[in-house]
């Protein structure tokens, strides 16, 4: 049983995390940054290194291809996940899943495998959504979901568009996205949740992912003195911004299902310490994988803004992102389940609750994820950690899965 290059993953893994530090030490490498660009030119070199036909489409999109006189034309097995990053980020998180599906292609190539069709990584643009929205936007607009000219005039947290800055790093590419059709997805990920350490489980076959709502809420009341106000006579835009944070807690919390709420970010104006808030704005994230489910939190959620409008305070309401929830490929979530088996690692079936670009993808092709441990849980994190074993497991369950889709012809829809 061929197996991948250990100590070529796990320093290629280290390398990549080295790039983009701030002064502090912090992993900050956001979409289309100049960070950005340094690891993309790492990921580009060994690319290359590796003999692929490197293409980028326009919406900044690196794919690395192996492709063979013998299947040419044919639709590629796609692997691949992002290498942007939040602020104060882990070393894992997306680089994990394309630095593995190019070592997957590497050793493939090195074993004399002849492959049916051809392989392709991609590392998609802005997966985080940090500095421009929505999240997932290279894999959307490669999936057909988002018009490419919209996603190059979305404008950054910093006022920047994100064409120009791509313009601006060298990765405006020439391709139109979408120009290569996948014939099914796979995307290695850490879990980013307690589950598989929790139960001693070195690897998730993940099944379906949760749909995502995003809004950000602008309630507008009266700014006031904070001593001299009575409280009856209040249009406090804070006070009204915590109810709102208490009910969607204690809605998600009384559900008895696997409904999540988060208000993420929050700001008031006029800011100052003796001031009644005139402002308050805050982001608002739902998360299930019932769709029925997720819309009737989004009514409760409306109906109880309803409620805090008719006691005085303005309410605007902007959608920022919605997706509904995603099932993956019935007969590629069985395969990754069987490499495990063969392997002599026990799986589970799980439920995704982050984003990921396998998300978009499966809108155009058959996909499925894999998931290996993460340290308690934790992501978004500089103590995001996978121990190196487990890591080296789910790249060869990766490339066991991988071998088989490119060597078998005429695999159908689960």
């Amino acid at each position: 049983m061929i197996a991948i290059d250990e100590q070529r993953l796990l320093g290629r893994i280290h390398e990549l995390g080295a790039v983009g530090r701030d002064g502090e030490g912090r992993l900050i490498r956001l979409a289309a940054s100049d960070a950005d660009r340094q690891g993309r030119d790492l990921f580009v070199g060994w690319l290359r290194q590796a003999g692929l036909d490197v293409a980028i489409d326009r919406i900044g999109n690196i794919f690395g291809i192996w492709q063979t006189p013998d299947n040419a034309g044919q639709a590629p097995v796609f692997i691949g996940s992002h290498i942007d990053t939040v602020i104060d980020a882990g070393i894992y998180d997306g680089c994990y899943g394309v630095l593995a599906g190019l070592e997957v292609i590497e050793t493939l190539k090195a074993s004399g495998l002849v492959p049916s069709r051809p392989l392709a990584v991609a590392a998609f643009t802005n997966e985080e959504g940090v500095r421009f929205s929505p999240d997932m936007m290279g894999s959307l607009v490669h999936a057909g979901g988002m018009g490419v000219e919209a996603a190059l005039a979305a404008i950054g947290t910093d006022g920047k568009t994100l064409g120009a800055e791509l313009a601006r790093i060298g990765y405006a590419g020439e391709y139109e996205p979408g120009f290569l059709k996948p014939h099914v997805y796979v995307e290695l990920h850490i879990e980013q949740g307690p589950v598989l350490e929790r139960e001693g489980i070195p690897i998730g076959a993940v099944e379906n992912l949760q749909g995502i709502s995003w809004q950000r809420v602008t309630l507008d009341g009266v700014a006031n003195h904070a001593g001299t106000t009575p409280m009856s006579m209040r249009r406090d835009a804070g006070y009204a911004a915590a109810r709102v944070a208490t009910f969607l807690h204690d809605q998600a919390a009384a559900s008895n299902s696997p409904t999540v709420a988060t208000i993420g970010t929050m700001r008031f104006e006029p800011n100052a310490i003796n001031v009644i808030p005139s402002r308050a704005v805050f982001t608002v994230d739902l998360r299930d994988p019932d769709e029925l489910r997720l819309q009737a939190h989004e009514a409760a959620l409306s109906a109880f803004l309803e409620q805090v409008a008719a006691e005085g305070i303005a309410v605007t309401v902007e959608r920022l992102a919605r997706f509904e929830p995603v099932v993956f490929d019935r007969q590629v979530v069985e395969l990754i389940e069987r490499a495990a088996r063969k392997r002599g690692l026990a799986s589970r079936r799980m439920t995704s609750g982050a984003g990921h670009d396998a998300q978009m993808m499966a809108r155009i092709a058959p996909a499925a994820m894999i998931f290996v441990p993460s340290a308690g849980g934790i992501s978004h994190n500089p103590r995001e950690h996978t121990e190196d074993a487990e890591l080296v497991a789910g790249a060869n369950v990766l490339l066991d899965v991988v071998a088989e889709l490119v060597g078998t012809e005429g695999r159908g829809n689960g």
